[in-house]
């Protein structure tokens, strides 16, 4: 019997031989919970490539039908992208909803999204998205015409659906063009100011928006789930007294992160990448942060926020054996923060390693204004 409350689902993840693939099998049953779904099972296979018609293979889409229909289960997530026919098989196939990865994800992002701004990035991704489907969609809408009275004489419902997509979709890039504007007149007035700028990045669920709010004594958001944060959050923070800080919580990234979204994001990730300094928080009780860490600089590149100076903050020590302190690299400069967000341990730490890198940036600037004058006096 079913039982009442979150949607059931099962989810399905083919193993191609990729070395993450038990950590992409985690992340998604956690992003399937940060989503509201009650995971009724998983089922799992081994393939060298996916099958063009049902991904899967017919034997193994039988499989997951019978358990559709014995657990009566009313949605198929797949751990991974899905072609529009594949997902239009799938779905006859299961006589169950089905959707992929990106869907999921950018189901959560519209969960999420609090802000002007964050509804219209999420809105924008989905339509991108969107707009594959249509292609996809091509041979099943391409003969169905509009009723009496619909505008275009012989215009194909594919053709007006895809004409409204675009329509919205240049709607949406002209709002986010209009805040992007806003943001960077911000943006120059702090330059003016000689605001030092600081973002945190990192993997999502490393505990950024817990150590945002340690730092800053804000409220904002932080649960034991992914994606909980979305909208960029800045506040001022004063080190010693007397530096000023403008510190910025983000979105956090994970593998296999939807292109669209990235995309879609960009206006708020370049507050990313005209920071100062990154703190790249990582969750140092993850077996696989390493591999995190590479994933979260793929993001930051693709950007133009790979090479900010970074400062790498492992969070969450008191759930390891390291301890709380700083590792200075061969400059002498402070690389590495050993903190847990959680219990304040090694946050005096990491304000010590904040104020010396505003005085090393402040004097950088004060060097590069003597040369300038000193070029300008020759």
């Amino acid at each position: 019997m079913k039982r009442e409350g979150a949607e059931s689902a099962l989810l399905v993840s083919i193993d191609f031989g990729d070395a993450d693939y038990r950590e992409s099998l985690e992340e998604l049953r956690l992003l399937a919970k940060t989503a509201g779904v009650r995971v009724e099972g998983v089922i799992e296979a081994k393939r060298s490539r996916p099958d063009a018609a049902l991904f899967v293979g017919s034997g193994k889409a039988g499989e997951i039908a019978e358990l559709v229909e014995r657990m009566e289960i009313s949605l198929v997530i797949f751990n991974h992208d899905l072609t529009p026919a594949q997902m239009r098989n799938l779905t006859a196939r299961l006589n169950a909803r089905v959707i992929d990865r990106t869907m999921l994800i950018l189901d959560i992002f519209a969960q999420r999204a609090k802000s002007h701004e964050g509804k219209v990035q999420v809105e924008l991704a989905q339509l991108k998205y969107l707009a594959t489907r249509l292609v996809g969609s091509n041979a099943d809408m391409g003969q169905q015409k509009f009723a009496v009275g619909a505008r275009g004489p012989g215009e194909t419902q594919l053709e007006l659906d895809r004409r409204k997509l675009d329509r919205r979709v240049h709607l949406l890039k002209e709002r986010l063009e209009k805040l992007k504007a806003q943001r960077n007149v911000q943006r120059r007035f702090r330059n003016r100011t000689n605001v030092f700028s600081v973002s945190i990045v990192g993997y999502t669920n490393a505990g950024k928006s817990t150590l945002f709010n340690r730092l800053t004594k804000a409220n904002v958001y932080a649960a034991n789930q992914l994606f909980a944060t979305l909208d960029t959050t800045s506040r001022k923070i004063y080190i010693e007294g007397e530096s000023e800080i403008v510190l910025s919580d983000t979105v956090g990234f994970i593998r296999h992160l939807p292109h669209g979204l990235v995309a879609a994001f960009r206006s708020t990730l370049e507050e990313t990448a005209q920071a100062d300094l990154l703190l790249h928080v990582i969750d140092a009780s993850n077996p696989g942060y390493e591999n995190q860490i590479v994933e979260v600089n793929k993001v930051l590149a693709e950007i133009g926020a790979g090479e900010i100076p970074q400062m790498l903050v492992f969070n969450k020590i008191d759930m390891t054996d390291m301890q709380p302190g700083v590792e200075r690299d061969e400059y002498g400069r402070i690389a590495r923060i050993f903190l847990s967000a959680k219990s304040g341990a090694g946050l005096n730490e990491l304000r010590l390693a904040l104020s010396e890198a505003r005085k090393l940036a402040a004097e950088q600037i004060e060097n590069l204004n003597e040369r300038e004058m000193s070029h300008g006096i020759e």
